[in-house]
């Protein structure tokens, strides 16, 4: 799959849902006993995530924010990190959270989550847990995934909100409530129709949460 230059409907979303990504994606840690919970919980998932991915020594954080996941996601000593966000502020106030230590593992350059900066193939494996699970949009959706499948050689990290029978909402960090993208079935249709096989799914609380974190791997 080679690259596109991005489209004039790709660059619209990509403003609109940056802009709404920068707003929500201001604290590196949740604050108050539930949030806490909350990350604890989003930390082993992660971990889990990259275990069934392999543990990819090479790893792209997809709108990061100020780097909530770093700590975890550099638990591998050997693991490279690159970040990226389309925010240049969110970057820089980034350093200001994080220890040096940490910090030295972590190259970062601004970005849009879809049309990234890097050639085909570049990196084993994308995460992207905060930005696409706030996309509505199939289409929306399927840009992006299109782009991830593009970047990765390998496997792709993504958080989603899904509908379904339980209506026990996760409040997010920053207070919203959580509305769900679509249904599990929809979802799963998108990763394949972008290129992509399942190889887990994990809720944040089992059979009554709609946030959940997939593990994909591009088809051959």
């Amino acid at each position: 799959m080679s690259a596109q230059p991005p489209s004039a409907f790709e660059l619209e979303f990509a403003r609109r849902y940056d802009q709404e990504h920068a707003r929500v994606c201001k604290q590196p840690r949740p604050r108050g006993l539930a949030g806490r919970l909350t990350f604890w919980r989003e930390e082993q998932l992660v971990r889990n995530a990259l275990q069934v991915a392999g543990e990819p020594g090479l790893i792209l954080d997809v709108a990061c924010g100020v780097g909530r996941f770093w700590p975890v996601l550099a638990e591998h000593a050997n693991r490279v990190i690159l970040a990226t966000d389309p925010s240049q502020d969110m970057l820089d106030h980034a350093s200001t959270h994080h220890p040096q230590n940490l910090l030295k593992r972590i190259k970062t350059f601004q970005s849009s989550a879809f049309t990234i900066g890097l050639s085909a193939n570049a990196v084993d494996c994308i995460f992207c847990l905060q930005l696409f699970q706030r996309i509505a949009c199939p289409e929306h959706r399927l840009a992006m995934l299109r782009e991830f499948h593009r970047v990765s050689r390998d496997t792709v990290i993504v958080a989603v909100r899904v509908d379904g029978r339980f209506k026990l909402e996760r409040s997010d960090v920053e207070g919203a409530q959580a509305q769900p993208q679509a249904s599990k079935a929809e979802l799963e249709a998108e990763f394949r129709q972008a290129g992509f096989c399942l190889l887990s799914h994990q809720d944040l609380v089992p059979g009554c949460t709609r946030m959940r974190v997939y593990v994909l791997r591009k088809d051959s």
